[in-house]
């Protein structure tokens, strides 16, 4: 149980900071920008969907980053 909670921090945490590392890029275009929050999003998704899994978590934010390019468009 102690390490299924701590694969779920360890997922939030990297979410975390992904989204706080994006917060510093004033000169992105809006479609960088909403690729961006797309793979932060599907990321976090990824995570909470899958318990907290790396892959869970990458394949979330593949899919995440996929979409919000394209809704930027």
């Amino acid at each position: 149980m102690q390490i299924k909670q701590t694969t779920r921090a360890a997922g939030a945490a990297v979410a975390l900071a992904l989204l706080v590392g994006l917060g510093g890029c004033a000169n992105m275009s809006a479609r960088d920008k909403n690729t961006a929050i797309g793979a932060g999003i599907g990321a976090v998704g990824g995570a909470v969907l899958s318990g907290g899994s790396g892959i869970g978590t990458a394949g979330g934010a593949a899919v995440g980053g996929v979409i919000g390019n394209q809704i930027g468009k």
